[in-house]
């Protein structure tokens, strides 16, 4: 069974079935939005024929690894964009192709990601004079990505805070902590590289395309740009901290491992002075004028005594101990 599109006519929106599409797509009056979720080689095929799509942009709206870009064919455009979404404590990525026509938008979702039912709402109820079309329906498109990216910042925040906090604290175990910020760092970077094209395609569509980005919309799709840019800026500030925030983890374990080695040291420098007295009279010389001392034994163990407990005072004043 084929999905339902929504068709804007005359003020009026209505459903229509995919199959019927091609009966209308040419009246330049009529508009029409459809969102799919991981469709089959089946329903893409279907939507060629429909809209009359490309082959080269059908087959990668098939595959689900695309990179984000913006290819013209003929009269649409085909517009790959990876997209986001937190879950838990983690960013999900997945990714959204988008065909654009004169008079039609698809969307097609693949992998994680919230739907776009938010889009076809603002579609429906558009104000300030908005007439719904394809230049206001992408920019609805692009908009919601680029929000998306918001909340997952946060979090993505949040989690590198709590971090923070543990190492200064010193509570958990320090590779545990380490590997922790690697993989928060690797999420900021898998997340650069979804939110830095989105700069590109609003560019190139703000440039080269002006029967989408309209003299009316040509202000949002700036403002989409700017939060894109707005994203990627605090993505790589976020990304220098954690940096930072290894590299004070790695400086912290040295100094640990150092002040070990000074402690094992400073005792190894006390312990050394009863060693060298006592193994003295382990060698069972036969001229030694003490061993025939009364007193030679409480000396020695008094005098060594005193060596040590002076030692140990020096090192502990230094702070080796």
């Amino acid at each position: 069974m084929s999905p339902d599109c929504l068709q804007f006519h005359s003020g009026q929106v209505t459903t229509l079935p995919l199959a019927d599409v091609s009966e209308h797509i040419h009246d330049p009056d009529r508009f029409f939005w459809i969102e799919l979720n991981e469709p089959g080689r089946d329903l893409i095929a279907q939507l060629g024929e429909e809209f009359g799509l490309h082959e080269l942009a059908l087959e990668d709206a098939i595959s689900s690894h695309q990179r984000p870009k913006l290819e013209e064919y003929g009269e649409h455009l085909f517009i790959a964009v990876r997209t986001v979404q937190l879950w838990e404590t983690r960013a999900e990525m997945g990714e959204t192709h988008v065909f654009a026509g004169r008079n039609f938008v698809i969307a097609i979702r693949h992998g994680a990601g919230n739907g776009y039912a938010r889009v076809a709402e603002r579609l429906q109820k558009s104000r300030n004079g908005m007439v719904p079309g394809a230049p206001l329906a992408l920019y609805y498109v692009l908009d919601f990505i680029v929000d998306q990216f918001k909340p997952v910042i946060e979090g993505l925040q949040e989690r590198f805070l709590t971090l923070e906090s543990l190492l200064i604290g010193g509570v958990s175990p320090g590779r545990e902590n380490l590997e922790r910020l690697y993989a928060l760092k690797r999420e900021l970077t898998r997340l650069r590289d979804a939110a830095e094209p989105v700069q590109d395609i609003t560019q190139d569509l703000i440039r080269l395309h002006p029967e989408l980005a309209t003299r009316d919309l040509r202000a949002y799709y700036r403002d989409v740009h700017d939060h894109a840019v707005r994203v990627t800026t605090l993505i790589d500030r976020l990304r220098d901290s954690t940096s930072d925030a290894m590299q004070f983890h790695l400086a912290s374990l040295s100094l640990k491992q150092s002040e070990s080695v000074q402690k094992l040291a400073g005792w190894g420098a006390v312990l050394a002075i009863p060693t060298v007295i006592f193994s003295l009279y382990g060698m069972n010389f036969a001229f030694m004028p003490e061993l025939q001392w009364r007193f030679a034994y409480p000396v020695v163990i008094v005098a060594t005594a005193s060596a040590m407990i002076w030692l140990y005072q020096r090192l502990r004043k230094r702070g080796w101990i």
